[in-house]
């Protein structure tokens, strides 16, 4: 396994000190990205535009973040440098019509929109902006986000590495290639709820054997977040870090032999293969 940086922090790039930002959308991924951008230091809150259809949303970024909010999309993004796509991908085709008219092509246009590819934000723009396309994933919403970027035609390798800088005060973020995004999406983008199901697993195990539930649940939740930060600070492979554990004859190979038994590898190995593939059918769709 490739060593991996020890910090996910993002690098004050230059590029960013006097961008100005339009998120047309306000939920939760929107507020975790603003949030990240602000305790980064990256930008000030008077250079984020916000919009929404939800008034109580506004309200609510506004007071949280101090962040300037409108309800009209095309007025958010004639502020902006970068513009971040957060609506859901089937109110995709009326964000676009408000913005297409209003943008050029010195815009950088960053979508966090499901299943919807750059080619498809191309068209609906008429070719203005340079499109970058990210799927980004739940833990964003604490810091510890896993996000693939990858990018359009237009987009240039400048364009990348603002991105990635960007999605780093969130967490993580890959480049990849736009064919690879849909396995990212059965990956990161859902692996939260599979290592959910995990953690709730464990937990389980500790109460079956006798540990009150609030015990085993915080137990299980924290041997999961520490040992997947061992893997990625010390870039040493999983099963170099499975044989650490494993004594001879001790109590943690007993355990892998029932894992072993009870199909977990390869149950996950195919809750990855089944999103993919509903990624991908979902794209078609859309």
């Amino acid at each position: 396994m490739a060593k991996t940086p020890k910090s996910g922090k993002p690098r004050r790039s230059a590029r960013l000190k006097d961008a100005k930002f339009a998120f047309i959308g306000g939920g939760n991924m929107a507020e975790a990205l603003i949030r990240g951008l602000l305790q980064a230091g990256i930008v000030g809150p008077q250079s984020i535009w916000v919009s929404d259809v939800l008034s109580a949303r506004l309200e609510h970024l506004r007071g949280a973040y101090r962040v300037r909010t409108v309800s009209s999309n095309a007025a958010a993004a004639k502020q902006a440098d970068i513009i971040f796509l957060a609506v859901k991908p089937q109110n995709m085709s009326e964000a676009l019509q408000a913005l297409s008219p209003v943008m050029n092509n010195s815009q950088l246009v960053v979508s966090i929109m499901a299943g919807v590819t750059t080619e498809k934000i191309e068209t609906q723009l008429g070719g203005r902006g340079r499109v970058v396309r990210v799927m980004p994933n739940a833990p964003a919403l604490v810091g510890k986000g896993a996000a693939g970027v990858a990018g359009g035609k237009k987009a240039r390798k400048q364009d990348i590495e603002t991105v990635v800088d960007i999605f780093h005060s969130v967490g993580r973020a890959i480049v990849v290639s736009e064919s690879h995004m849909d396995a990212v999406t059965g990956l990161s983008g859902s692996g939260p709820a599979f290592v959910a199901a995990v953690v709730e697993a464990l937990a389980d195990g500790g109460v079956q054997m006798g540990l009150p539930r609030e015990t085993a649940l915080t137990l299980a939740a924290q041997t999961v977040a520490g040992a997947a930060e061992m893997i990625m600070e010390t870039g040493e492979h999983p099963a170099r870090i499975k044989d650490m554990v494993a004594s001879p004859g001790g109590t943690t190979i007993a355990g892998l032999a029932a894992m072993e038994d009870g199909g977990l590898r390869a149950a996950l190995m195919h809750a990855v293969k089944a999103a993919t593939l509903r990624s991908r059918e979902l794209g078609k769709k859309g």
